[in-house]
């Protein structure tokens, strides 16, 4: 039920923001774990041990422990954050299921260093009555066991346990309400309860930065291992729901049918799963990262030259680009590995050949600068304020920008259709041509 439907809106909005600041919610931390394994894209080297894989697809988080599931993936987690957090402070760990709720709990059980077998316990509606007591149990503030509760829905709201020092969010969170009510259950003040941490697995941090969100979090935590952030190391009732048979539905909710199964509500999870187990073993840290793509990127090319001529031409790049994904780096892992070597700002082919070859990296504006009289004296006037129109998007948003198939849209943006950008430019191969040829310029050594 849409309660702002019901109700109408509300009269008074004492907002997130404004709790903290006043001294009433305490105020939160986040810390942003990525690795190796965020999405998954099947190789032959694993196993496919239950379902069927999709070759090609690009599993992201959402289709975890849903659709897919790898073990390694949730223990390398597990592993993390358990050995990040104070483990005698009470935590709540979201999951993305009831199932996986109880695997998260037998993971955490497995890396404790508490010796009680209830130190974590899962809560979700299937624990019926014996998941309240422990629900119980966990809110009162004199007793430390259980310490850690696993959920998937359930705990998301009315849940006053005030001595939470740790949401972790394993699974994605998709609605502005629910992440809000997901903060909430970290704020109950406490004595000696300075902050909270969010320790966000799912890119959750994105919220910070809709317009909705109403309480930014104190500044970043930076990991001790790295020195990094994000860490690279009279209303109706409603029928019960079709899936789980609750009248407060636990299933992911969705709005349309869903994409993979076409129900609505989603039936997914009454389907086969698919388990995979990965050749090696386990995720990787970015340390371990840049390790392993030291020793395959020779096999990719031999040096700065050849590596450079593959990224001047669109063609030739976007191959590359594909080798890189089959090998298990793709566009998130590169970008991941541009944070840690503090290359944010600077072209993918930069990032590439300071791993490889040691070459000092640039941004993308100072290369757009250092070659921008190399490539407008082979061009018109007219010609010139284009290039000048893509360069601008090249150095905000990247080299993707320079892809072929960007150049209709930067033509549109540019002059409003293909056929004005036509009276400026020429005709549609001459056009192709110099979006395609300036870009051996833009990619010419830096040092002649």
């Amino acid at each position: 039920m849409d309660t702002y439907a019901y109700f109408g809106e509300p009269v008074y909005v004492y907002s997130l923001k404004e709790g903290i600041n006043d001294g009433f919610l305490t105020p939160f931390k986040v810390q942003q774990i990525a690795t190796t394994l965020d999405d998954y894209v099947y190789t032959a080297d694993d196993a496919v041990l239950e379902g069927e894989v999709e070759a090609g697809k690009r599993y992201a988080e959402s289709d975890f422990n849903n659709l897919i599931e790898i073990k390694e993936r949730e223990a390398y987690r597990v592993k993390l954050f358990m050995e990040m957090v104070d483990q005698k402070q009470k935590a709540i760990v979201f999951c993305a299921s009831q199932d996986h709720a109880l695997a998260v709990r037998d993971l955490i059980n497995q890396y404790k260093s508490h010796t009680d077998p209830n130190y974590c316990v899962r809560v979700t509606a299937n624990d019926g009555a014996e998941g309240e007591r422990w629900l119980r149990v966990f809110q009162d503030n004199e007793k430390t066991i259980p310490t850690i509760l696993t959920t998937s829905q359930k705990l998301s709201t009315g849940v006053d346990a005030r001595n939470v020092r740790n949401i972790i969010l394993m699974r994605p969170v998709n609605s502005m309400i629910e992440f809000k009510q997901i903060v909430g259950r970290g704020t109950r003040l406490f004595d000696g309860k300075d902050y909270f941490t969010l320790v966000d697995f799912v890119k959750a941090y994105e919220h910070f930065s809709d317009p909705e969100w109403d309480g930014d979090p104190l500044d970043p935590v930076v990991c001790e291992q790295c020195g990094t952030s994000p860490c690279s190391c009279a209303i109706a009732l409603p029928a019960a729901c079709a899936v789980c048979g609750l009248l407060v539905c636990e299933c992911v909710a969705t709005t349309s049918p869903c994409d993979e199964c076409g129900e609505s509500p989603c039936i997914c999870e009454k389907k086969t799963k698919l388990v995979i187990k990965l050749a090696d073993g386990t995720p990787i840290s970015s340390a371990q990262f840049i390790e392993r793509l030291y020793g395959e990127l020779p096999e990719l090319f031999k040096s700065e030259d050849e590596l450079r001529a593959i990224w001047s031409q669109p063609d030739t790049r976007k191959k590359l680009l594909e080798g890189l994904e089959e090998k298990g780096y793709g566009i998130e892992q590169l970008a991941e590995l541009s944070r840690v070597i503090e290359a944010d700002n600077s072209d993918l082919y930069d990032v590439l050949a300071y791993v490889s070859f040691a070459v000092p990296t640039v941004t993308r504006e100072e290369r757009v600068s250092y070659q921008q009289d190399k490539i407008y004296c082979h061009y018109s006037d007219k010609q010139q304020q284009f290039l000048s129109f893509v360069l601008d998007h090249y150095v905000s948003q990247g080299v993707g920008e320079l892809d072929k198939d960007k150049l209709p849209n930067l033509l549109e943006l540019k002059y409003d259709s293909i056929r004005d950008a036509m009276d400026e430019l020429g005709a549609v191969p001459e056009i192709s041509q110099m979006f395609v040829g300036f870009q051996k310029h833009l990619y010419a050594d830096l040092s002649r």
